[in-house]
């Protein structure tokens, strides 16, 4: 059995400062925590960025370049960088990050969809922000984009710098859309797909479903593909425990989950990694390394980046 990767998201776009004392938004905050994760065992690192005075989700490659390149001097884990972005960026706000960076991996959504976590709202009576609440009232009107023409564009620009991608599947026709690009000779094997379980306006986390798109991707993609589960909020340990168990990859992380079990709080993603790699370690399942995830996903290597 191959060994298992371990990816970690740091910290994304639909949590809120207000949500956790733990999300990091930092520069700082941000760098020691994906640092940590690496430590504790994440070869993969999926990076979003925050704006330093508020927290708020930002696309510019400043912001970016204010991170990235303290975690690649202090570890070797892959740098996967977002080109979903946060709620209501464009595409070439999203893009422009990872376009000046370079990096050895992106994530790379593959199909439009309702995504709604306006639900997260009515939780919290006071914010630290005032951009957090209607941010997340907002999404019971909002499509996060990704056409066909859109995918198309992302991968041939970033494809051009030898970037390969992590393929976020919300739901089963999103394998169809994969299948449609390999068909087309616009992505080539191995296919690092992250299937997504538990995001209002995508797939649900009855195991029964993480059955169905891992039967769906082996039937569309052969040996083609290297699978990930990411399993969101309270689903995250007992789903992604469930894919390894099958033969599949796990990403954890505050971007997820802001929790490490029933009512307590994460107080770090190198406490989500740690706990998903004892739970691995404890099924007689090995971990890769870094080297050996850019080995399994043909990656070009920390020398080859823009940062």
């Amino acid at each position: 059995m191959s060994k298992v990767i371990i990816s970690c998201a740091i910290t994304g776009s639909i949590h809120t400062p207000t949500m956790s004392p733990h999300l990091p938004w930092t520069p700082d905050q941000i760098a020691e925590q994906a640092v940590g994760a690496a430590k504790a065992g994440a070869a993969i690192l999926h990076l979003h960025a925050r704006n330093p005075q508020t927290g708020s989700p930002a696309g510019d490659p400043k912001t970016y370049r204010l991170f990235v390149p303290r975690i690649k001097e202090r570890c070797d884990a892959v740098v996967n960088v977002t080109t979903g972005g946060g709620l209501g960026m464009t595409v070439a706000d999203r893009l422009a990050a990872a376009l000046d960076l370079k990096p050895e991996m992106c994530s790379l959504n593959m199909g439009s969809m309702n995504f709604g976590i306006f639900p997260l709202a009515a939780r919290y009576k006071e914010w630290k922000f005032d951009w957090e609440k209607p941010y997340l009232e907002g999404t019971d009107d909002f499509i996060f984009r990704n056409t066909f023409r859109d995918v198309e564009s992302i991968l041939r620009q970033l494809g051009a710098h030898g970037t390969r991608f992590e393929f976020e599947c919300y739901d089963v026709g999103h394998l169809y859309n994969l299948a449609h690009f390999l068909e087309r000779g616009l992505v080539k094997p191995p296919l690092f797909v992250q299937t997504i379980f538990g995001i209002l306006g995508g797939i649900g986390t009855d195991p029964d479903n993480l059955m169905f798109m891992r039967r769906t991707a082996d039937r569309l993609f052969g040996k083609d593909y290297i699978w990930s589960i990411l399993g969101a909020g309270r689903h995250q340990m007992s789903l992604v425990t469930m894919g390894a168990i099958m033969g599949g990859n796990v990403r954890v992380g505050l971007e997820d989950s802001l929790y490490l079990g029933k009512g307590k709080l994460a107080t770090s993603n190198a406490e989500q990694v740690s706990k998903i790699r004892t739970i691995l370690e404890a099924l007689s399942l090995d971990i890769a390394t870094p080297g050996e995830a850019r080995q399994m996903l043909g990656l070009k290597g920390l020398a080859n980046v823009g940062f």
